[in-house]
């Protein structure tokens, strides 16, 4: 046999088949929600995941202020951030975020576990959270997905 009977197919941006995926995160525990969305927006389930393109799905999170944080964490977890500054240095919970915008402890642990590099902050443009159960991506007929299936 001279010639091989099979190619490694490499997905691109233009052969990429995305879709928009919908997950209510009521009573969910965050690590666990934050997870699973990392896969999803990473496309690891496709069986055409090529790791250095955007092979993922547009995720939608409704209902983030109603996310489950399992022991002290409420309290004890500390998110640093820095303003750029000399002694800028803030630390906040995730109480205190939580009621001031209550989408960005999601956004935050989901941030943590894609890559960083400009991949992941391509990845992390497709991840859009919400507070309530109003959204905008009505347009785009997202699938409701399921926590549990997932």
């Amino acid at each position: 046999m001279d010639t091989q009977s099979y190619k490694t197919v490499s997905a691109n941006a233009a052969t990429v088949n995305k879709e928009w995926v919908l997950i209510d995160a009521t009573g969910v525990v965050l690590g666990r929600l934050a997870s699973q969305v990392a896969i999803l927006l990473r496309g690891k389930r496709k069986p055409n995941f090529t790791p250095h393109v955007d092979c993922g799905d547009n995720v939608v999170i409704i209902n983030a202020e109603k996310i489950r944080l399992t022991g002290k964490k409420l309290t004890d977890k500390v998110y640093v951030r820095h303003t750029g500054y000399p002694g800028g240095q803030r630390f906040t919970t995730p109480k205190e975020l939580l009621s001031r915008k209550p989408f960005a402890v999601v956004e935050e642990a989901v941030r943590g576990m894609l890559p960083k590099n400009r991949l992941g902050a391509e990845l992390f443009r497709n991840l859009h959270v919400y507070a309530g159960s109003e959204h905008p991506h009505q347009a785009q007929v997202p699938k409701q997905l399921n926590f549990n299936e997932l």
